[in-house]
């Protein structure tokens, strides 16, 4: 049995002996599964290695250790530790307890359309959460007394489909739930939280909400930009990480540590900012935060204080970041973006000293900066502008080469920030500052008084992936993924969408799609969430007028659920038009 599906033991008081024969247990066994699963692997336990699930006479999980397993003729089994364990009942039947299964309900020749269709809709409403492990398939087609044959063939029509995955070892997986219509739903329509509908969510103007209200909608795929494939974070190699981290770590790098950040990982991004990046830095340079969120709380006042009360950004560009500066008490005048990046010339008519740019891969239109536009912005920052360079996804590309970071180019005038949020998860809440020699001080300070620094273990694993090679090898994976969902996006974007536009294919982890029809895209996404597609509209991004459009995440989503939240999206733009 492995570990993520292993169930708790809990021994309590002796049980008198069983009333069938066999020596007593020295425990009461008690189970508590995660999620519908007793087992990860493809393969029921036998008696004789592993571990075993039983029933008792009143419908408990008994489940034995490989030395506790039943025996097959009822009795019990011992090993030489002298442990004596209740008889075996029999084969476990959870048919009734596992989505309330009844074979009974199929006909005689469409029994494996019956259990695709059965547990289809269990992932869509919600009963298989997305990261459930599916029974294997010998366990189910025994519980419910049909081939194993059916229940193989079922979970091929998933995995064709993209909700679940197999895993080896760690057994099927769901990982993306179908996009299904409105009554599909128990509900009848998607909801927000506090009760909040699509039509709600998407009125007016969006408050500083409005993000965590979107992510606490239920929906059948997810199309949010920005949200690396969580599913395959490195569980692994980050275990191992740790593992030999806290095998070397000393009891003194237990208390507080380095409000900068631990010199392990500096010294590791330090590195990585130079071999992919193409920015020379030395570690004392790197200030560790809580991404790129914490590293504008930390400009704030360090800025106003430099007397700069505001910072141009380019327009569309993200919500998000205009929030935390508008926050922090700073304007944001927008500066349009063209197909070379942001205008130079309407950013020296804003008169603003500073400027929030994504130069590498500007969000949400995924333009890459050109040559001379690049030059035509060091010329303005070396005449006094300061540029806050949000390196957000740079690592993902696909189409292209890459470009060298504006921070490689002029060090005194950029301030440089990055993360791991897009590159592993962003619930490790690791990211890294590199800003110019006359705020280095101002920022180390600020870290200090908001929270002393991060959480050092984390940091120091982050660092050990890095100087292993392991976290190279991780992007080298997801960047073959990316491209495959990327391509299925932008072909269902041709067959369910025709006339779109899409834009920023070359690199990230999503797509901005414009249109022709003159229908506002909030109205747009408002009936593609009914669909149960999540999605953002592009005016969301914009505070100058623009075509209406779509901003369209596909690492998170398998190519299957691709497919159906683009022609959910489509079938929601023609009852519109």
């Amino acid at each position: 049995m492995n570990e993520g599906d292993r169930t708790t033991h809990e021994r309590g008081a002796t049980d008198p002996a069983p009333a069938g024969g066999g020596s007593p247990s020295r425990g009461t066994a008690r189970s508590t599964v995660r999620g519908a699963l007793s087992y990860g692997s493809d393969e029921a336990p036998s008696a004789g290695g592993g571990s075993a699930t039983a029933r008792t006479a009143d419908g408990q999980s008994l489940v034995y250790g490989a030395d506790e397993a039943p025996s097959a003729n009822g009795g019990s089994a011992s090993r030489a530790s002298g442990k004596a364990t209740p008889p075996d009942p029999g084969p476990p039947s959870y048919g009734s307890d596992f989505l309330q299964l009844d074979a009974g309900d199929a006909s005689g020749s469409g029994k494996a359309d019956w259990l695709a269709r059965r547990l289809r809709q269990a992932i869509a409403d919600g009963r298989l959460a997305v990261g459930s492990r599916l029974p294997p398939t010998r366990v189910l087609a025994g519980e419910l007394r049909v081939s194993r044959g059916v229940v193989t063939e079922a979970y091929r029509r998933l995995t064709e489909d993209g909700h679940v995955e197999g895993r080896r070892r760690g057994g099927t997986v769901v990982v993306a739930a179908p996009a299904l219509p409105p009554s599909a739903s128990p509900t009848g329509h998607a909801r927000a939280a506090d009760g909040a509908g699509p039509g709600t969510l998407f009125a007016g103007e969006p408050g500083a909400e409005v993000f965590e209200a979107l992510r606490a909608v239920r929906a059948r795929v997810d199309f949010t930009p920005g949200q690396p494939d969580l599913a395959s974070f490195p569980r692994t190699a980050w275990l191992r990480a740790e593992r030999a981290v806290l095998t070397d770590l000393s009891a003194e790098q237990l208390g507080y540590g380095d409000p900068r950040g631990a010199p392990q990982l500096r010294h590791a991004v330090a590195g990585w900012l130079a071999s992919s990046r193409g920015i020379r830095v030395e570690p004392h340079e790197v200030l560790i935060v809580a991404g790129t969120a914490q590293a504008l709380t930390l400009l704030h006042p360090v800025l106003r204080a430099a007397g700069i009360d505001s910072i141009a950004v380019e327009d569309p560009g993200s919500l998000g970041t205009r929030q935390h500066l508008r926050n922090g008490a700073l304007d944001t005048p927008p500066v349009p973006v063209d197909d070379d990046g942001v205008r130079v010339d309407a950013l020296r008519a804003t008169g603003a000293r500073a400027a929030l740019l994504t130069p590498a891969h500007q969000f949400p239109t995924g333009v890459v900066m050109s040559g001379e536009r690049r030059r035509d912005l060091l010329r303005w920052a070396e005449d006094g502008g300061l540029i806050v360079e949000d390196d957000y996804d740079a690592e993902h590309r696909y189409d292209r080469p890459p470009v060298p970071a504006l921070r490689a180019l002029l060090a005194d005038q950029v301030c440089y920030a990055g993360s791991v949020s897009k590159l592993l998860a962003p619930a490790l809440r690791i990211g890294w500052l590199v800003p110019p020699p006359r705020y280095r001080d101002a920022l180390i300070e600020a870290k200090r008084f908001t929270d002393l620094g991060n959480a050092v273990l984390p940091q120091l694993v982050l660092a050990r992936l890095m100087d292993s090679g392991d976290l190279e090898r991780h992007l080298r994976l997801l960047r073959g993924r990316h491209r495959r969902r990327r391509d299925a996006m932008i072909d269902a974007i041709a067959r369910h969408l025709p006339g779109a536009t899409v834009h920023g294919a070359a690199a990230g982890l999503h797509l901005t799609v414009t249109y022709e029809p003159h229908v506002p895209d909030t109205e747009l996404a408002a009936a593609a969430l009914a669909r149960g597609v999540k999605c953002q509209p592009l005016s969301w991004h914009r505070q100058l007028p623009g075509r209406p459009g779509l901003v369209l995440g596909y690492a998170a989503t398998p190519p299957g659920a691709i497919a159906e939240g683009v022609a959910a999206l489509g079938e929601a733009l023609r009852t519109l038009t």
